[in-house]
């Protein structure tokens, strides 16, 4: 187990991370509170909800002075994700959703997994759906709006049960669905900014039933939101390629760690 000492250390490490990334407050965070702290999965969970608003509202406020997010894209997430998000956390307080089950374990690792892989594999994605946008532009555009928000409600309903999802797989979504207007920057910024509001109401409500391990939260939030508003000063000075590479191949260890318990 690792020593609480450590907590804010390891949260400037996830912190800078997701400044440059928009990756990682969830699906780098759980394992570690998982394997790492030793916490049981609904406070990993929600811990780690109000770990990621918080890191990624410090990282958002740099994005936004950069003029990098694009509001547009963002509402018609939230748009799905938003009351997703509110009626998976109904579903879960009733005790109609168990949220400390073993599937839901085995969901946490697999989309750990796909985050991963989404990492590796992103650019290649949106290569292709460029080349998709471009030979047909109009039916292109006619199902972004509704696919957008129906991408953001089955993001909402993941995020909420297992914290995962938003970053990685939320930038999928993004590079399939605005593969022209999507550079790496707006990207980061346009994920970062989306992710707060589904974590932040299903991190409250968790907190509000008493899951929520408010010690190591505050350490962990000490050293991640200074790492969120370093990274996020200098993203347009560093290629983050190589973080994303290093991230993914830490994400998939780690996935596979979790499903083998």
């Amino acid at each position: 187990m690792i020593g609480l000492e450590w907590a804010p250390l390891i949260g400037a490490l996830i912190g800078t991370v997701v400044g440059f990334t928009g990756v990682g407050g969830g699906a780098l965070m759980a394992p570690i509170l998982l394997l790492g702290f030793g916490l049981e999965l609904t406070a990993v969970v929600a811990t780690d909800l109000l770990f990621a608003a918080v890191t990624k509202l410090a990282s958002s406020t740099v994005h936004n002075k950069n003029k990098l997010i694009d509001w547009q894209v963002s509402k018609r997430m939230w748009l799905g994700s938003i009351p997703a998000s509110l009626l998976t956390l109904s579903l879960v307080s009733y005790g109609i959703i168990e949220s400390n089950s073993e599937w839901i374990i085995k969901l946490l690792g697999g989309l750990i997994f796909m985050s991963g892989i989404s990492i590796l594999f992103g650019s290649k994605l949106q290569l292709f759906q460029r080349t998709q946008r471009i030979q047909a532009p109009d039916q292109f555009k006619k199902m972004q709006a509704p696919t957008t928000t129906l991408s953001g409600a089955l993001l909402g309903t993941l995020v909420t049960l297992t914290s995962i999802g938003a970053g990685a797989l939320g930038a999928v979504i993004l590079r399939s669905l605005y593969p022209l207007r999507m550079n790496t920057q707006k990207l980061v910024a346009t994920d970062t900014i989306h992710a707060i509001p589904v974590s932040l109401i299903a991190g409250a409500g968790y907190l509000l039933l008493g899951h929520v391990n408010i010690e190591i939260l505050i350490l962990m939030l000490s050293g991640s939101i200074p790492g969120a508003i370093f990274s996020s000063n200098i993203i347009k000075k560093v290629s983050p390629h190589i973080i994303k590479k290093g991230l993914a191949l830490a994400l998939i260890a780690a996935s596979l760690k979790m499903m083998s318990e």
